[in-house]
């Protein structure tokens, strides 16, 4: 199944991706490791390869990589079911470029990531507010913050030690965490590109979920024909039963959606000077259409699967739980919904056919 981002990029990024996941963060190995001992020197390596800092440039030392070379190791990423903030450490870089704020070292993430959710900068510079649903807070050494002072849109780097953090765990097992930022004064802030606000962060989250969506199921697509070609059932393998084809049929229709949608956003994006109303046509529909695929992909795997699949032993919930948990990360399909109505409604109906055709 051909791959829009990868296709379009220098291989060099993603395969060094490829081959950091699959040497140190196998899915047998990681699901059997109860102690997170697996953590440490996988970012580690991802550190030493310069991937968190994907989209930093060098002027801000970063690895300077396209977005498309990080859309497509988010993609990867996916696939490996990544357990470690690597996604929310890209997108952090990324937001403090916007302003040339240098990217520390180390993991961070990324406020808010919840379209209700606004953070403040008072005159005395510092921040209040309170951000759900944050992934890795607690890991995080950094949280890199889009706030606002009055009517302008402010980025800040923030020393997680610095807010109180509120753990939680989202439906992955990954952590989903509330900030409260009252009182916090950041490590520096500059004011952000004109144009730019919290629906171009939400944007970007939602292009990079999407991503990891496709990649999940992709791997659920994978692993489900494997197993479906090796149990055996009423003496034949259960892959002959036409139910079973038929599952694995719109299985594998579902993915090829969710890569499809999700692969064109982020050529968009990547291709793009300003999030304007193409851009949020095809992240959000992305969005959409990959939380969509999301829940139908989960309940087929683990349908293929049997009783096996929802044991913790085995590694099928590693995708098909992070698949669904990140359907509300960066705003869920029912925010991007009315989102993408209300652009519609605002421009007419005689606009819509011209919009959607030139995609």
């Amino acid at each position: 199944m051909g791959n829009a981002v990868t296709e379009t990029t220098d291989h060099i990024v993603v395969e060094t991706a490829e081959k950091i996941f699959a040497d140190l963060a196998d899915a047998q190995s990681i699901n059997a490791d109860k102690t997170g001992n697996w953590k440490a020197p996988l970012w580690r390596a991802l550190g030493d390869s310069g991937l968190p800092l994907s989209w930093v440039p060098e002027e801000c030392d970063g690895a300077g990589a396209s977005l498309a070379e990080g859309f497509a190791v988010l993609n990867a990423a996916g696939r490996a079911g990544l357990a470690v903030p690597l996604a929310e450490t890209m997108l952090a870089g990324w937001l403090l470029a916007q302003a040339r704020i240098a990217s520390p070292e180390g993991t961070m993430t990324v406020a808010p990531a919840h379209p209700k959710d606004r953070i403040a900068l008072a005159a005395d510079g510092t921040l209040s507010g309170r951000a759900r649903g944050v992934p890795f807070a607690q890991d995080a050494r950094h949280i890199a913050v889009l706030a606002h002072s009055k009517d302008i849109a402010v980025i800040a780097l923030v020393e997680a030690a610095a807010c109180r953090i509120e753990h939680g765990l989202g439906l992955g097992g990954d952590p989903s965490d509330a900030v409260t930022f009252d009182g916090v004064t950041p490590l520096t802030f500059a004011v952000a590109p004109q144009g730019f606000d919290q629906t171009a962060l939400l944007l970007m989250g939602a292009v990079a979920r999407s991503l990891q969506i496709a990649g999940a199921l992709e791997t659920l697509l994978e692993i489900s024909v494997g197993y479906a070609n090796e149990r055996v059932a009423f003496e034949k393998k259960i892959a002959k039963f036409q139910a079973v084809q038929h599952n694995l049929a719109r299985l594998a229709g579902e993915t090829s959606a969710a890569l499809a949608a999700a692969t064109s956003a982020a050529d968009t994006l990547a291709n793009a000077t300003t999030f304007d109303d193409a851009v949020m046509l095809e992240a959000a529909a992305a969005k959409i259409r990959c939380a969509e695929a999301a829940e139908k992909g989960a309940a087929i795997a683990h349908q293929v699967f049997g009783a096996i699949g929802f044991t913790s032993e085995h590694i099928l919930h590693r995708y098909s739980l992070r698949a669904l948990g990140w359907r509300d990360d960066f705003g869920n399909e029912s925010h991007w919904a009315v989102a993408l109505g209300r652009m519609v409604a605002a421009r007419g109906a005689d606009d819509l056919w011209p919009l959607v055709a030139s995609r």
